[in-house]
C-alpha cells in the first residue's frame, strides 16, 4: 500500500487525509515505528487513527491517558476476586498442597490484559491518546514498551509481539513531551484543515450539504480560528456546526442562524460574543 493508496481508502472511511499524513502512516508501517502526532485539539489525531484501523481491518486498541495512569492500568492487573474464589474453590475441595495454590494463582487464566498487553498479543492498531496528560514516570514506562514491544511478567514469562502494531500517539499540547519519547518516533504536527479541505472533509462526512453551505461553513470557520479565542473550534466543531445548520433548514448563514447554532461550534460564551462581532462586521 503506497500513499496514494492510502489516503485514496482513508478518503474511503469519511477521512480527507493530506499527503504528509499520508507519507507518515506509510512510513510508519514500512519502518515499523511509532507514529507520534502532534497538534490542536480538534485537528483530526484521533481520528486519523480510528480511519486507519479500518483501512487496515484491524481491530483499534486504544489507552487514554490521564494523570496518574500507571503501568497496572496500561499493561496489565491480576484478578484478586477470581484469585481468592480459587483459593477457596481448592480448600472445599479439600486440596492442601499449598505451594501448588499459590502457583495456580498466578496462572494466565487470572490476568487482566490491559490496553498495551492486549495490543502485543494480537494484530491491531493502538492509540496512545492525549500522552501529554500522563506524567513523567509513565512516559518512561512507554519507552521501554516502545523499544522492543515486549513485556515481561515474573509470573509468566515474556510476552512479545508476533508483528509490532501500528502504534500512533497523540499529543494537544498541554506539556512538552519529553525528548527520549519523540526519539522513538517518527514525528508529524498536524494543523487546522484549511478552506478547500475543511469543506472537502464536511462534503463527504455530510452528503446532503450543498457546496454553496459548506464553502460558506468552512470560510467562517478559518476567519474564526485567526481569532484568540479560548478554544478554536476544531473540525469536530466545524462538522457539529455544518449538521445543526442543515438542520436548522439553513441554506446560507444569517445573523439570525448564527446566533441559534453557534454553541454547536463554540463552547465558551466570550468566544460566542468575540464570533457575533465578527460576522456583524
Amino acid at each position: 500500500m503506497d500513499t496514494d493508496e492510502i489516503r485514496s481508502a482513508l478518503a474511503s472511511t469519511g477521512y480527507v487525509a493530506e499527503e504528509s499524513a499520508a507519507t507518515a502512516l506509510w512510513l510508519a508501517m514500512e519502518l515499523k515505528k511509532p507514529l507520534f502526532l502532534e497538534g490542536d485539539p480538534g485537528v483530526g489525531k484521533t481520528e486519523l487513527a480510528r480511519a486507519m484501523a479500518t483501512v487496515l481491518d484491524l481491530p483499534l486498541i486504544r489507552l487514554q491517558c490521564y494523570e496518574g495512569i500507571d503501568a497496572a492500568q496500561a499493561l496489565y492487573d491480576w484478578d484478586f476476586p477470581r484469585q481468592i474464589l480459587h483459593v477457596r474453590a481448592a480448600e472445599s475441595a479439600g486440596m492442601k498442597d499449598v505451594d501448588q495454590i499459590e502457583h495456580d494463582l498466578y496462572d494466565r487464566r487470572f490476568l487482566l490484559a490491559r490496553p498495551l498487553l492486549r495490543a502485543l498479543e494480537a494484530p491491531c492498531v493502538l492509540l496512545i491518546d492525549e500522552v501529554d496528560r500522563a506524567d513523567d514516570e509513565f512516559e518512561a514506562f512507554l519507552l521501554e514498551i516502545l523499544s522492543d514491544f515486549a513485556i515481561t511478567i515474573p509470573e509468566i514469562g515474556r510476552i512479545a509481539a508476533q508483528e509490532p502494531p501500528l502504534t500512533i500517539l497523540t499529543s494537544n499540547r498541554t506539556r512538552d513531551v519529553h525528548d527520549a519519547l519523540k526519539r522513538r518516533c517518527l514525528y508529524l504536527y498536524l494543523e487546522h484543515p484549511g478552506v478547500e479541505r475543511e469543506m472537502a472533509i464536511i462534503r463527504t462526512r455530510l452528503p446532503e450539504i450543498s457546496e454553496a453551505l459548506a464553502n460558506e461553513v468552512a470560510s467562517i470557520v478559518d476567519r474564526i480560528r485567526k481569532l484568540d479565542l479560548l478554544k478554536p473550534p476544531g473540525t469536530a466543531e466545524s462538522l457539529d456546526w455544518a449538521a445543526t445548520l442543515l438542520a436548522l433548514g439553513a441554506r446560507t448563514i444569517s445573523p439570525d442562524v448564527a446566533e441559534l447554532s453557534l454553541g454547536a461550534l463554540l463552547k465558551y460564551q466570550d468566544d460566542i460574543t468575540q464570533v457575533r462581532a465578527l460576522l456583524a462586521s
